[in-house]
């Protein structure tokens, strides 16, 4: 299995990287492919089985989604010293 994933995930993180001009949604999209296919090759990596692959698939997913997100807004999350933060526009 591992000769398999390897491969693919390094072609679609190849493929990814040349998609220079997405919209928000399609950005979201790549993040969400993104994250899953890292978290399908942590999992694997981990000798997991099916069922916490798919586990690590999702929640990556959600991950890569957040930060492409994250990344559309032009915004970044600063902590107060407190356990709270604020956004304020990236440097």
């Amino acid at each position: 299995m591992k000769f398999v994933t390897f491969p693919m995930i390094g072609l679609a993180m190849l493929g990814l990287s040349a998609c220079d001009q997405m919209t928000s949604t399609q950005n979201s999209a790549a993040g969400a492919v993104g994250g899953a296919a890292a978290g399908l090759l942590l999992a694997d990596a981990f000798d997991a089985n099916d069922n916490w692959k798919v586990v690590g698939a999702l929640a990556g997913a959600a991950a890569g989604t957040m930060v492409a997100r994250n990344a559309n807004g032009a915004t970044c999350a600063y902590s107060n010293g407190n356990g709270t933060y604020y956004t304020a526009p990236c440097p």
